[in-house]
């Protein structure tokens, strides 16, 4: 067996046949004994993306689920605190988590309501399983197929994108309750968040679950992870909109409104565009978002000039959803880039 340093020792063993049809090869000495391994003992063989087999003994393979998270708790704890203590346990793919008092204590009913508020908001899959007053336990039952990653952004993507567009019908018509109703819409998007990076935290720390969550290699782990970022962050600059729009006491006139909504069409059409070349994997329909970002900018400087030119009050708010239209085609394009980099072989000779 050799060795390199900064390596995994590497040993070449040759292929045999035996009993005329059965392919074997023998495992190594060292390993069979580090892991415990006798005559009879159960082998788990899988075949990885790149072809490549991987071995692993059965009772390993049982572990590779991280199954009991336990957080202690005491009275002097804040709430939000625990919830966020919560919120890693979860994201680094806990499937219970016990949240219990110290020394034969009680949970206060604030601690409790905050983390069960939370739970039931923002936690996809998860059940409160024992909610007693010493003890509050969560438990995670969605497994992998149910929901993919792909799908889990899909939905994400499209209440992102109907998000802001609501807003921007509410900054038409200024419709303060609409405006409410983006603000309270973006917990779904939160929701998908977490879960989205739950998935990919578990792929990352066991690369067997890569095909199972609906990804096909590390690669695309890391480039999700960045796109469901802004996405995320998309659906939050949806959320400025609106909330620059309760601030509004009249509507603008129509000049200004039609420069902001042409600047806001192209931002979701390039946003929308942007997420279906990541699903169709499609390298040039990518390079055609990143090319409209010219024209958001020059909408942009044509917005803020016509609204100083109007001398409309409240400019602070409009400059404000504007700029938040803007980010979102920034963050569209930054999708983009994304697209460009996971399918560049597509383009490549």
């Amino acid at each position: 067996m050799t060795t390199v340093a900064g390596t995994r020792e590497e040993e070449a063993r040759k292929l045999q046949i035996t009993g005329g049809s059965t392919y074997i090869i023998s495992l190594p000495r060292k390993w069979v004994i580090r892991n415990q391994l006798r005559k009879g003992s159960s082998l788990i063989l899988r075949e990885e993306a790149d072809g490549s087999l991987s071995l692993v003994p059965s009772g390993c393979a049982k572990q590779e689920k991280k199954e009991d998270a336990f957080i202690r708790v005491s009275r002097k704890d804040e709430s939000n605190a625990i919830v966020r203590k919560a919120v890693s346990a979860y994201l680094v793919g806990y499937s219970m988590i016990h949240v219990r008092a110290e020394s034969q204590q009680q949970l206060s009913s604030q601690q409790r309501n905050a983390l069960k508020e939370f739970a039931r908001r923002f936690l996809v899959g998860t059940e409160i399983v024992i909610d007693t007053p010493g003890e509050l336990t969560l438990q995670i039952l969605l497994n992998y197929p149910e929901l993919t990653v792909e799908s889990a952004l899909r939905r994400m993507s499209i209440i992102t994108s109907s998000m802001h567009r609501d807003a921007m019908t509410s900054f038409r018509e200024l419709d303060h309750q609409l405006a409410r109703s983006v603000v309270d819409t973006d917990t779904e998007v939160d929701r998908f968040n977490l879960y989205i990076i739950r998935q990919l935290k578990l792929a990352i720390s066991n690369p067997r679950i890569i095909k199972e969550i609906g990804l096909s290699n590390a690669r695309d782990c890391l480039g999700y992870r960045l796109i469901t970022k802004s996405v995320e962050r998309t659906a939050d600059h949806a959320v400025s909109i609106a909330e620059n729009v309760l601030l509004l006491k009249k509507r603008i006139y129509e000049e200004a409104l039609r420069k902001i909504e042409d600047m806001s069409k192209i931002a979701v059409s390039m946003f929308d565009d942007a997420i279906d070349s990541l699903f169709k994997r499609d390298f040039n329909q990518a390079e055609t978002v990143i090319e409209k970002a010219r024209d958001v900018a020059k909408l942009e400087a044509e917005a803020i000039a016509c609204s100083e030119e109007g001398g409309i009050g409240e400019n602070a708010s409009l400059r404000l959803l504007i700029e938040s239209i803007r980010r979102t085609a920034e963050y569209a394009s930054d999708i983009a880039e994304i697209v460009l980099n996971l399918n560049v072989e597509s383009v490549l000779e």
